[in-house]
């Protein structure tokens, strides 16, 4: 079994108001990436050449560490194997297309993998 590769890396904030930090992270030249949530949503992926910062109001309890892999089933059964439990799963017992599954680490931050095709 091949090892998956990070396609992405990024984090998720915990953010009280998606319009001030969309001004604030546009102020350090960040973009809206198109077609990735809005305002209006109250989530929106933030764009600065490959960096990228998620926006999510009411959406996670804590700022979030967020993977995305080309194989996030594999990535999965890898933690497990390795003694890890997850936090929560989605789609992860779909042959293909999109999964995704959280754990936290040992300082009690949340991990999110998260395949988006």
């Amino acid at each position: 079994m091949s090892k998956p590769k990070i396609l992405h890396f990024s984090v998720s904030l915990n953010v009280k108001d998606i319009e001030a930090s969309k001004a604030f992270y546009e102020k350090l030249g960040f973009e809206p990436y198109e077609g990735a949530g809005s305002v209006e949503e109250k989530w929106l992926i933030m764009v600065y050449g490959d960096a990228k910062i998620g926006l999510f109001q009411d959406m996670f309890p804590l700022n979030t560490i967020t993977l995305n892999p080309d194989d996030a089933r594999t990535m999965m059964k890898t933690a497990k194997e390795n003694g890890l439990e997850t936090t929560s799963e989605m789609g992860m017992d779909e042959a293909s297309g999109p999964a995704a599954f959280s754990l936290v680490d040992p300082d009690g931050n949340p991990v999110l993998i998260d395949q988006h095709f």
